[in-house]
């Protein structure tokens, strides 16, 4: 599939592909290091039956949104991007969306290089030291993006197959066999996770997907290879990933996952590792680049160039992996389960229910063009989103990554509904 191709137009139906096609790109957003590390983190801080209630809870709620949002990608033929324009959100306020969304994966690109750099400096100890580890290998990657992002392009071919093989060798070692023990003894005073807040971390781990699911399931030729892209991508990336990692940080007694990789695989494992990341890391660079380019020109029309941008970003995700980002890995996935979750829950209550901006983009859908540009910006729609970012935050009760939901719906109905009566009047 050539995802660059139609990124201001709807794909054709002559143009899309099979669902193996769609669902092969899509489940590799979930078959990734950092959803391992997300199971390592609920099965060393929740007890069992609470670490698998919070994957099965929210899986759901991932499901019911990636489903909603990708079905909506497939009936349109759009992106996520254009998608927001006549969702409720405007040429301005999607261009927010996109800037959003490339904060988002810039830090992914830090959280993933410190993992890169971690792996580089257990495998020399003596030569590097982390700092220095991840200075070198977040400008190397850089470079690469910025001059050679095709050259990548075998990284990406046999990294799944690597990521797979070695979580299943160290599945095996750990779980099916006596030839790697716990670390330590298990220690009480181990920060336990409630299972509403696990909940928010699964959402907050997969959420960016949900988001960037148009992207790909515009391709698709029916709802129901969305629903089975959606489904295959959580039984192998929440289920399977998720869950051997729930089950490998409880009998190791550890939520470290360079301490799970080099204990059950050793230097080879590293090294896996150091390959697997590659992989998700350039397009994590790739989009957030091209999503600053894009929110730019829709905001001033300024057109910026793609390698002083992709260098500019590169150096500032790799300063984020210096200055600690892993280590606020948790609270990363908190703030991402609560601020994208309103933006998706806007244009699917624009799309399903409310029904005011994206008539017009249903009706020109029969001839396969698309509406006059929409100028507007959608105040009712960007306020509802902070609304619900607000409420996520700082709400008490429940879960923070439904709240923050529900309450941007809502926001998002009583607002367009208030506009409504002011107009008439």
């Amino acid at each position: 599939m050539q995802i660059n191709d139609f990124p201001l137009e709807r794909v054709p139906q002559h143009s899309r592909v099979s669902f193996l096609s769609v669902a092969i790109v899509h489940m590799g957003m979930l078959t990734a290091l950092d959803q391992f590390m997300l199971g390592a983190v609920l099965g060393d801080s929740m007890n069992l039956s609470a670490a698998l209630t919070a994957i099965v809870a929210g899986s759901l709620l991932f499901g019911l949104i990636t489903f909603g949002f990708g079905y909506i990608g497939m009936k349109e033929g759009l992106s996520g991007s254009m998608l927001a324009r006549w969702c409720g959100f405007g040429r301005t306020g999607s261009a927010l969306i996109g800037i959003v969304v490339a904060i988002s994966l810039l830090g992914w690109f830090g959280i993933q290089n410190a993992i890169f750099a971690k792996s580089l400096s257990a495998a020399f100890p003596d030569t590097l030291s982390f700092q220095t580890a991840a200075a070198l290998s977040g400008l190397f990657l850089t470079v690469l993006v910025a001059f050679g992002f095709k050259a990548l392009r075998f990284t990406a071919r046999i990294a799944v197959p690597v990521f797979v093989t070695l979580i299943a060798w160290i599945a095996w070692q750990t779980l099916a066999t006596d030839h790697v023990q716990a670390m330590t003894v298990a220690s009480p005073g181990k920060a336990i996770l409630s299972v509403n807040a696990g909940i928010t971390l699964v959402v907050g781990g997969a959420i960016l997907a949900s988001l960037m699911t148009p992207d790909l399931t515009r391709y698709a030729r029916k709802g129901s290879h969305v629903f089975g892209v959606t489904l295959a991508t959580i039984l192998l990336g929440e289920f399977i990933i998720n869950g051997l990692a729930i089950f490998i940080a409880r009998k190791l007694n550890t939520g470290d996952v360079m301490s799970i990789i080099t204990l059950a695989s050793g230097t080879a494992g590293l090294f896996a590792v150091i390959f697997s990341t590659l992989r998700v890391n350039d397009l994590n660079l790739y989009s957030s680049t091209l999503g600053v380019i894009n929110a730019v020109e829709s905001l001033s029309g300024m057109k910026l160039q793609y390698r002083p941008v992709t260098l500019a970003l590169g150096v500032l995700g790799t300063t984020l992996s210096v200055l600690g980002i892993l280590d606020h890995f948790v609270d990363f996935l908190n703030l991402l389960g609560v601020i994208v979750p309103p933006a998706l829950g806007v244009m699917l209550t624009e799309y399903f229910l409310l029904r005011k901006y994206c008539l017009a983009l249903q009706s020109s859908r029969r001839d396969g063009s698309l509406p006059a540009e929409t100028a507007f910006t959608g105040w009712p729609a960007i306020l509802s989103t902070l609304l619900g970012g607000y409420v996520g935050l700082n709400m008490t009760w429940g879960v923070s990554t439904i709240n923050s939901f529900v309450a941007a719906c809502a926001g998002y109905l009583l607002l367009e509904w208030l506009a409504g009566k002011l107009v008439r009047q």
